[in-house]
């Protein structure tokens, strides 16, 4: 699998942390690639950037990224 190095923010890195402490997911790189997964879905049902990034979330055409990952991390914790 490729490496790709990225940085991000403290609190970012504490959020991954603490899916993975918590057994929501097995490792930061799921976290990762979970997110990655949800912004190509994101990307692909178009909409404004902006709009879809918004830290309100109150996008005009459907589902922020931060929706739809909340709405896939609740639906992963259902099933575990």
């Amino acid at each position: 699998m490729p490496m790709v190095t990225v940085s991000i923010s403290p609190l970012q890195a504490a959020d991954i942390r603490a899916a993975v402490d918590n057994g929501t997911y097995a490792s930061s790189s799921e976290v990762v690639r979970e997110a990655l997964r949800m912004w190509d879905a994101a990307r692909k049902l178009g909409g404004d950037r902006d709009e879809m990034l918004n830290p309100d979330c109150t996008p005009g055409g459907g589902k922020c990224v931060a929706e739809m990952f909340a709405d896939h991390e609740a639906e992963h914790r259902r099933r575990a």
